[in-house]
């Protein structure tokens, strides 16, 4: 049976199921094959905190949704072309993100009275008009599953769990979809257990053999490739981006790479990551708590190493002390951020964008720090770097505040060429300073920098005091002398407040804007999809975003002042505003939400279309 071939532009699928079904590795493998086909992607990764929630209940959906085109996309999607509910509760946590006509292909064998039960459901949604306005295709996933393995050595239980093998071979065969990576993929996997390998082949082959038999998908889809720039590329998350961007820092430094770190989701994946890479002179200890974590990488940046520490933000809130400590004593150390929602534990799998003032303010006495936050998965490579460049350079520590969205989310990186990555090469002390030839001054600075010298321990002649009591300038002998303290204070506030940044660029297509849109951190891509669509109207606005939180971009006051009106999109009850509002006298407009997801486009242009009408 020939079936017909439509193309598309581009598709939203979310993969929904219950947290032990397997939908983040789905949705993964489905992203992997999608990229090999050259499409843009953007993902969003969404599963519940609970180790294991209770099976079949709204708390336990787990959700994976990727979002792939023939163009370039900046958002994993609004709303889902097709939804795959295995079970009643993935059904009713996502049906209201569906718009109508969407597909939607349910697990029929879940849908029992008490699954049905569990979620609040009187009757099935299968059999009255809930699901009335939705291509629904009904399959019954577990059982086709469990008979297509019927000859494989493997027990009924492990047969079931195949049965996200079997969706993502319908998927796979839905969208025209590679697997050959698929099938390397499972035999790697279970590579112990090689039964396992040939049952979740035998599924995913079922799943895909499925859709080429059955009359209820009639048609098939394609999704050609996007235009990029020519390079190699790879599907990255944000966490591993910004690993492999620490292992890059370590290489063009020439530095031993030192992370100490605490698990905390969702960080704990760039402690995995980098444990991986020890041939690159990369050591990772998991300290006892967040204290001793950045306490040991602290102490390797005082030994010469480039220190890394890495946490979310109740972590962050531990390591203040610390982080103080090393604005006192002047030494690099990068100190990762993978923003969570708050306070406390609060929402331990959701995204905000809540830590700003803690990054900015958060600590006793003055002490300022740099402050950068990466815009996209992959921008969490060179965001890293850029840290790494800025600590190394003028000896302070560097806030790089990621988020759960950017950290687990995914898309094309272009690997760049290694000999166009920053040199970031380190020139220690070797030499006493003084003017008598003799003498080591650890607080003379260089006069472009405000930095001070970086002198190993063990070095001859170079012997000094550290600590966090106030040092005398040059000395760095303790000093209680008050004129000594401010200029200290202020020095090392205008070694943060001259650092170089790139001027903040402008996205004005016509240059007839009078509202622009300032972003920071993840909410570049649905800002940026919002403008797209406005522009596509016929209407001007521009954008602008910032990579640089402190410093700031020198020319960011003269850009603010030249719009009529200026509106801020945060995951949060609008921080960076405050910060425009204060430092900049503009009347910023905030658009803030807190509820742990990224926002849409959709919600953004109605929003802007709003302050558009009456400017």
């Amino acid at each position: 049976m020939t079936k017909q071939i439509r193309q598309l532009e581009r598709v939203v699928i979310r993969f929904a199921g219950d947290s032990g079904d397997g939908m983040q590795l789905t949705g993964d493998r489905f992203t992997s094959e999608t990229a090999q086909l050259g499409n843009d992607i953007s993902t969003l990764p969404n599963f519940p905190a609970e180790i294991r929630a209770p099976a079949g209940t709204l708390p336990g959906v787990s959700s994976f949704q990727v979002h792939f085109a023939d163009y370039d996309i900046l958002t994993p999607g609004d709303a889902p072309n097709v939804l795959v509910a295995m079970n009643p509760a993935a059904l009713k946590a996502n049906l209201a993100d569906l718009p109508r006509g969407a597909d939607i292909i349910v697990n029929t064998d879940e849908f029992t009275r008490r699954n049905l039960a569990k979620v609040g459901y009187a009757s099935s949604p299968l059999d009255d008009d809930t699901l009335d306005g939705y291509a629904v295709h009904p399959v019954a996933l577990t059982s086709m599953t469990i008979g297509a393995l019927a000859e494989q050595d493997v027990s009924k239980k492990d047969a079931e769990r195949a049965k996200n093998m079997f969706a993502l071979g319908l998927l796979s065969w839905m969208y025209s979809r590679p697997y050959s990576s698929t099938l390397r993929f499972l035999e790697r996997k279970f590579a112990k257990r090689p039964e396992l390998v040939a049952a979740n082949i035998a599924a995913f082959k079922a799943g895909w053999n499925f859709g080429e038999t059955t009359e209820d998908f009639a048609v098939r889809y394609e999704v050609k490739p996007a235009k990029m720039p020519a390079g190699t590329y790879r599907n990255i998350t944000g966490n591993a981006a910004l690993s492999l961007g620490i292992v890059a820092a370590g290489v063009r430094s020439g530095l031993p790479v030192f992370l100490g770190a605490y698990p905390i989701t969702p960080a704990s994946d760039i402690l995995h990551e980098l444990s991986k890479h020890k041939r690159f002179g990369v050591t990772t200890m998991q300290a006892e708590d967040e204290i001793a974590a950045i306490g040991a990488a602290l102490g390797a940046s005082y030994g010469g190493a480039l220190g890394v520490t890495t946490t979310s933000g109740p972590g962050v809130a531990l390591k203040g002390e610390t982080i103080s400590l090393a604005v006192a004593l002047e030494l690099p150390l990068l100190v990762v951020d993978v923003q969570r929602a708050g306070p406390s534990t609060g929402l331990p799998t959701k995204t905000e964008q809540a830590d700003l003032n803690m990054a900015l303010f958060g600590r006793h006495g003055e002490a300022p720090v740099a402050v950068i936050a990466p815009k996209s998965p992959s921008d969490c490579f060179h965001a890293a770097l850029e840290a790494a460049r800025i600590a190394l350079t003028y000896r302070t520590p560097v806030i790089l505040l990621s988020d759960n969205y950017v950290a687990n989310g995914s898309e094309p990186w272009l690997l760049p060429e290694v000999e166009s990555l920053p040199d970031l090469r380190v020139e220690f002390a070797t030499a006493p300073n003084g003017e008598d030839g003799t003498t080591f001054l650890p607080y003379l600075r260089d006069p472009e920098t405000l930095a001070r010298p970086w002198a190993v321990p063990g070095t001859p002649g170079l012997e000094h005091r550290i600590g966090g009591l106030e040092k005398a300038d040059k000395t760095g002998d303790i000093s209680y002398d008050p004129a000594n303290h401010d200029f200290m204070v202020r020095t090392r506030a205008a070694r943060i407040e001259t650092i170089p940044v790139p001027d903040v660029e402008v996205e004005d297509p016509d240059g007839e804007a009078r509202v622009l849109v300032l972003g920071w951190g993840s909410t570049y891509g649905p800002i940026g999809a919002a403008c797209r669509a406005l522009r596509q109207r016929g209407l001007s606005i521009a954008q602008a975003h910032l990579r640089h939180l402190s410093p700031m971009p020198a020319n960011l006051g003269a850009v603010l002042r030249s719009y009529d009106r200026v509106v801020i999109p945060e995951m949060n009850l609008g921080q960076l505003a405050h910060v425009i509002r204060a430092r900049y006298l503009v009347d910023a407009i905030g658009y803030n939400q807190v509820r742990g997801l990224p926002f849409t486009a959709a919600e953004l242009e109605t929003t802007l279309e709003e302050v558009l009408k009456n400017v």
